[in-house]
């Protein structure tokens, strides 16, 4: 356990780098430039030049990369050309509904997909399997920003049972600041209004984000079960009256997360990636707007900070994801 850890760390540095070096390179390769976006049409050159001077566009690509790089090392992902303020504390203003959405959308993958894999393999080749495997192909071929137009269009614009935007409707002011969590918090300060109408605003997005990966989990769980139903030891369990619920779960379904559990973790780092989309769909304030509006603004610190934010994000999801082999699997505590 112990070599793993290391061998993560050290991974996660050479992850740093590459995707510094990559994501740095290909945003000064976008035809456009940053310092005529901030000083507006009818700046005259010398103030263009001034501001290319501040923002140290005039130096050399690979100077301008030792920059940043000297500046990573110090904790400094540099400062947003659209904001004007330092991109680490605008991604830790925006994560919180990033995660708040994210963890919801996990959540419901996890509480739907598990049960309905599991459904499909007892019951294979049924209805409930045929069903199980249509819903699982259109969870997986469904565009994001088709499916949440779609929810808006239904449950915002025709039944107007759900917002389309936003996370508390206009009037009600945020709860107490605890966690970020507007669930959380309002639940912590006992806001009942603003937890009614967070809740209120994050049930579609939150649906429309988690459909992809639900429909992924279903099918893996769903292949996983059939293969350990098939297994001696489950037969030997049924020959001494372990059947129901119990063999499923002690028996079954504990095996049958082992392959299961890289696709879960891999799943929640693909929610907090794919949030961009949904974000943007929804106009949920989280990372992913601000990064798509740093795009349109060519704002490269901004979209480098969250591209390395992400990328982290997905090695420790993988440690995580590692390290619970051995909470599933005794043996490889050997």
């Amino acid at each position: 356990m112990k070599q793993m850890i290391i061998k993560r760390i050290l991974l996660l540095i050479f992850v740093v780098f590459g995707v510094t070096f990559v994501s740095f390179m290909l945003s000064h390769v976008i035809p456009g430039d940053p310092a005529s976006m901030m000083a507006g049409q009818r700046a005259s050159k010398e103030a263009l030049a001034e501001i290319r001077v501040q923002l140290g566009l005039d130096q050399p690509v690979w100077i301008q990369y030792m920059d940043y790089m000297k500046g990573l090392l110090a904790g400094d992902l540099g400062i947003s050309i659209r904001t004007q303020k330092p991109v680490i504390e605008d991604l830790a203003a925006f994560f919180p509904a990033t995660l708040e959405l994210a963890v919801a959308a996990f959540f419901i993958a996890i509480v739907v997909g598990i049960p309905l894999g599991i459904l499909a393999a007892v019951k294979k080749n049924s209805f409930w399997d045929h069903a199980s495997r249509l819903f699982t192909i259109s969870g997986v071929s469904t565009p994001v920003f088709w499916s949440g137009l779609v929810m808006i269009l239904i449950f915002y614009g025709k039944l107007n049972w759900f917002p389309a935007n936003g996370r508390l409707d206009i009037g009600i002011n945020p709860p107490t600041n605890i966690t970020g969590f507007y669930l959380i918090d309002s639940l912590l300060s006992g806001d009942w209004i603003a937890f009614k109408s967070s809740i209120h605003h994050l049930f579609l997005p939150a649906i429309v984000l988690s459909f992809a990966q639900l429909a992924i989990i279903t099918r893996q769980v769903r292949s996983s079960m059939l293969e350990v139903l098939e297994k001696e030891y489950i037969r030997t369990a049924i020959a001494n009256g372990i059947n129901g619920p119990f063999l499923l779960v002690q028996y079954a379904l504990r095996n049958a997360l082992i392959p299961t559990i890289t696709v879960i973790g891999v799943s929640f780092g693909s929610l907090l990636g794919g949030a961009v989309v949904t974000e943007t769909i929804f106009g949920w304030p989280g990372m992913g707007k601000y990064v798509v509006d740093s795009i349109a603004y060519l704002d490269f610190p901004a979209m480098m900070g969250f591209t390395l934010f992400i990328s982290i994000g997905y090695v420790l999801i993988n440690l995580v994801v590692d390290l619970s082999y051995y909470a599933l699997n005794p043996q490889l505590k050997e």
